[in-house]
């Protein structure tokens, strides 16, 4: 069995490849006169919990992350892969195999120091030493040579295929093509400065080394308020015209909402009444997501089986949410129920050009009368009374698509008494990714766009401890015959995903996110990602 590390909630590498008051201490008016020197003020959901890319776990840090460093390759706002330090796309050899790439000249550290190819080597070395704990060592397990053998069998990291042929040129070895690989590639890292701090490197502001557009300022794990200012060093300052962006962590839309009637925000995501409450309002805008929402189960706990190993429970709890219910009556911010793990609008079949979901179709939906039927076989082996915790995160809409679950569930499965628990994102995130849970509010956002970052995080060994053959050897033919073959690899992951959703109720998805923000007019350029960093200001204006 492969030993791999399977974030509970991600969405990470594009750089080699957003009611109460819960806000800063210093929130600032969007309408101060420090707008004169382009300042704008935005929210995120949750806390920024590192700014060493080894270990990022939520969206609040992959946002921070992309301004504060730049990769190989970066997103434009059409979705597509463009250079970033790389100065072109890579050359890839006849047999898909090696990639060369030439990096930009004029690429600085902060500090002035240039950023060359060993940047990169030392940051693919240590995102694969298992001694580091890396969250997405798994992406190079199976894709860059001697990938695999250093993760799972102890080989020397500086033998994985990536080398340095000059300063400015970087050379990486595939252990086989991949599709996606150019929106794989990593952050760099500056070996001196990283060894300096050791463990504690990206832990405050002061132990950033940044060579994005902006450095990050006034920032420790515990900050509810950071600022993020341009960066001089950065190659292309000149396109840069925000001198600072300042964030406030917001997790309540009452307060989001508030704050931007008032003018200390230039931007606020908003849910529920609010988005309804503003359908006609000119600053609102409904973005897209390719984040998916879904349950967790945990089938084992201690080396013991829990009531989700019984197959009757898992399905029980699958057909008796009404998703429908939970996007238009909870969420009402233009989500959508979701009937597979693969969200819609975000890869199509390379043969025909149809999107996954049209190809896959819809699986298991709502129906009580199947709910039914599984929750009394399984109550013969359960009991009749049976209590069960869904822990959430403690952000304004999941605890109400909780609440609105416990109630769905208690309704339709007789006897069921489930009891809601809410922490802090980055808690929930690390009390699932150690198997702390039973029921779990789960959120998977792409790392690179194909279906497979979706997928791969189920394979065996998982935090849900959900282990089938099947699913397993279907993932290996994915990766290790289908390559060249996009119309079988094409049908082996519907295949999967089918058997993931379906065949074995493993997980129950719930809903795509589409995200209802409003912006001010005089706030133009910011765009929106459909995989990486869920927003982009680096290149936006305050008029």
């Amino acid at each position: 069995m492969k030993k791999k590390i399977i974030l509970a909630c991600a969405s990470f590498i594009i750089g080699v490849v957003l009611v109460g008051c819960t806000t800063g201490n210093n929130t600032k008016s969007a309408n101060s006169s420090d707008n004169d020197a382009q300042t704008v003020h935005l929210m995120e959901e949750n806390e920024v919990a590192s700014m060493n890319t080894l270990v990022t776990q939520d969206t609040a840090s992959i946002n921070a992350q992309v301004h504060v460093f730049e990769g190989l390759y970066n997103i434009d706002q059409d979705n597509e892969i463009v250079p970033a330090v790389a100065e072109d796309m890579p050359e890839i050899s006849e047999d898909g195999k090696t990639y060369t790439i030439q990096l930009r000249d004029d690429a600085n550290w902060s500090n002035g120091d240039p950023v060359t190819a060993d940047d990169f080597v030392y940051a693919w070395r240590r995102l694969a030493s298992p001694e580091n704990e890396a969250n997405y060592m798994f992406l190079l397990d199976g894709t860059v040579a001697n990938g695999s053998e250093i993760i799972n069998d102890g080989m020397d990291p500086e033998k994985l295929g990536v080398k340095a042929n000059n300063d400015k040129e970087l050379e990486i070895q595939l252990e086989k093509p991949v599709p996606y690989f150019t929106s794989l590639t990593t952050f760099p890292q500056n070996e001196e400065f990283v060894e300096e701090y050791g463990k504690e490197y990206g832990n405050d502001s002061e132990k950033i080394l940044s060579n994005g557009a902006f450095t990050m300022e006034n920032w420790d794990q515990s900050s509810m308020e950071w600022d993020l200012e341009k960066n001089p060093e950065y190659y292309d300052a000149d396109k840069v015209k925000l001198e600072k962006v300042n964030v406030d962590v917001i997790k309540e839309t009452a307060t989001a909402f508030n704050l931007f009637q008032s003018d200390e925000l230039d931007q606020a995501e908003i849910s529920g009444e609010h988005v309804k409450q503003n359908e006609d309002n000119p600053n609102l805008q409904k973005v897209p997501d390719s984040k998916v929402f879904y349950f967790k189960m945990n089938q084992k706990s201690n080396d013991k089986d829990t009531i989700f190993a019984n197959e009757d429970v898992r399905r029980a709890v699958a057909y008796a949410i009404d998703k429908e219910g939970i996007v238009d009556d909870v969420l009402a911010d233009g989500s959508s129920a979701s009937y597979g793990y693969i969200p819609k609008d975000f890869v199509k079949n390379p043969e025909t050009d149809a999107d996954f979901r049209e190809d896959a179709g819809d699986l298991m939906e709502t129906n009580e009368d199947k709910a039914k039927e599984h929750w009394e076989k399984a109550k013969k082996e359960i009991g009749d009374e049976i209590t069960i915790e869904l822990l959430t995160s403690d952000e304004d809409a999941e605890k109400k698509v909780a609440e609105t679950v416990q109630y769905q569930l208690q309704e339709a499965l007789p006897g069921l008494n489930l009891e809601v628990k809410s922490v802090p994102l980055n808690n929930s995130i690390d009390l699932t990714r150690n198997g702390e849970y039973e029921l779990a509010m789960g959120r998977w956002g792409p790392d690179y766009q194909d279906p497979m970052t979706y997928l791969e995080s189920l394979r065996s060994p998982n935090n849900t401890n959900y282990e089938s053959d099947k699913y397993d050897d279907l993932l290996d033919k994915i990766t290790s015959d289908y390559g060249n073959d996009p119309e079988k690899r094409w049908q082996a992951m519907i295949d999967a995903e089918k058997t993931l959703v379906e065949e074995d109720a493993a997980i129950v998805p719930l809903y795509q996110q589409t995200r209802s923000l409003l912006v001010k007019d005089n706030l133009k350029g910011i765009y929106y990602p459909n995989f990486g960093a869920s927003t982009i200001f680096k290149y936006a204006t305050y008029n």
